[in-house]
């Protein structure tokens, strides 16, 4: 157990953006915008990342506000997952396969 007057280890770093896509099973694209001034100029200017994160229950959808997490990494771009949906978004109508249905006329 770490004494108070070491640092923390463990402290993983989280982010909060918005779903841009979903690729792949299990797998979103997040798009996090990050907000500062110019050195120079002083001008106000938005900076965008985005990151793929793991999906464990396929739950978020595009346009959703979500929180991320860091994590070990999963596949050759995944180092985050998903902790939390904090808002659902007016995102794109879902398909035919996502809808529970919409199956083969039996």
């Amino acid at each position: 157990m770490a004494s108070p007057d070491e640092p923390m280890r463990g402290m993983r770093k989280q982010r909060r953006g918005v779903v841009v896509s979903r690729s792949g099973d299990k797998t979103i694209v997040v798009r996090v915008e990050t907000r500062g001034r110019h050195p120079k100029y002083g001008k106000v200017m938005s900076q965008y990342a985005k990151f793929h994160a793991h999906d464990e229950k396929n739950e978020a959808r595009v346009g959703d506000t979500v929180r991320i997490s860091e994590t070990r990494p999963l596949s050759r771009l995944k180092r985050w997952r998903l902790l939390e949906i904090l808002a659902r978004g007016a995102g794109v109508e879902e398909t035919a396969a996502e809808r529970p249905d919409s199956g083969v006329a039996e």
